[in-house]
């Protein structure tokens, strides 16, 4: 009787550590999406943790997103992988910033993903009505960073590169939707950048606060940037609240006077760009000295209570 109480026990006690595990487990097959509110998943195109490094290259990084794009670590490699993360759930964040600020090279610490006829498995993002940028940031150093493209040596750039996917048609630097600081009637702005049709002007919503309060340096912040091409409505979120700001390009530079619906270009994005300008690392611009975690790239633009509900799943684990 003894023998059959003591295997009723261990086996009660087995399926009591399963369903443990289960619960504790990720959703999505393990691959991170258990920080992931589950209204999001389906637009959640491309997402990072930088905690999947690509089996047998740890200089890339494993998208979790259903888009499957994988980065890769741009300078360097698997060291910019550091013991910071942004929320309870993470273990690791990125790295990035400018490696030398006296010489003109290509060694800053960036990442992303360039295909100069257009990354196919970005198409989420082509001809598209809406996006959705955004994850954790952390100042770690001064920022902007010196300008070596310029023989002035006290020269800094207009801008600080956060994290944005690429148009149709760029160069690298030009972006279909971007969070960034950048100058504004000459002075540096959180904005949210957009631009619906490949080659034409963007848009830009630029936070009323100064960036330096909303981003101090070595606190992580929780930011988003929404982008509705059908209605051009933009949007900036910092932990979860909305952020005043304003509209700096007059007129309608998104060309919406035409009836609807309207998308984005037909085109593939041509990547990824994080922490600066130029993936396929051929031209240094606009580095950031921060980290980062969880970023997120989805293919709606969606509303500020998701956002909400992201931040505090996030900030509760």
């Amino acid at each position: 009787m003894r023998s059959r109480r003591n295997t009723l026990a261990a086996a009660v006690a087995a399926l009591l550590t399963a369903l443990a595990t289960t619960a504790a487990a990720p959703a999505g097959g393990g691959r991170g999406e258990g920080s992931v509110l589950p209204s999001l998943r389906p637009h959640l195109a491309a997402y990072y943790d930088f905690e999947h490094p690509v089996r047998g290259n740890p200089a890339r990084e494993r998208d979790l997103g259903f888009s499957r794009t994988d980065i890769d670590l741009i300078g360097g490699g698997a060291r910019m992988r550091t013991d910071d993360g942004a929320h309870r759930g993470s273990r690791t964040s990125l790295q990035v910033r400018q490696i030398t600020p006296d010489a003109k090279g290509n060694d800053d610490w960036k990442a992303g993903v360039y295909g100069p006829s257009g990354v196919p498995t970005l198409r989420a993002f082509k001809g598209v009505e809406g996006m959705t940028v955004m994850g954790w940031f952390k100042m770690s150093g001064p920022n902007p960073a010196l300008n070596t493209n310029t023989a002035a040596p006290d020269d800094r750039y207009g801008a600080v590169g956060l994290a944005g996917v690429l148009s149709g048609d760029s160069d690298g630097h030009a972006v279909r939707g971007l969070l960034e600081i950048i100058e504004v009637n000459g002075e540096l702005k959180l904005v949210a950048l957009g631009r619906r049709v490949d080659g034409a002007a963007s848009q830009t919503f630029a936070a009323s606060q100064d960036w330096r309060t909303l981003l101090p340096i070595g606190e992580w912040v929780f930011l988003a940037a929404t982008f509705d091409f059908d209605t051009g409505a933009m949007a900036l979120y910092r932990n979860g609240r909305p952020l005043d700001g304003s509209y700096t390009v007059p007129g309608d530079p998104w060309d919406l006077a035409a009836p609807g619906p309207h998308r984005t270009s037909p085109t593939d994005p041509r990547g990824i760009k994080i922490g600066g300008s130029f993936p396929q690392n051929t031209v240094e611009r606009n580095p950031c000295d921060c980290r980062m975690d969880s970023l997120m790239f989805l293919d709606s633009a969606v509303g500020g209570d998701r956002i909400r509900a992201q931040y505090r799943l996030m900030a509760a684990r």
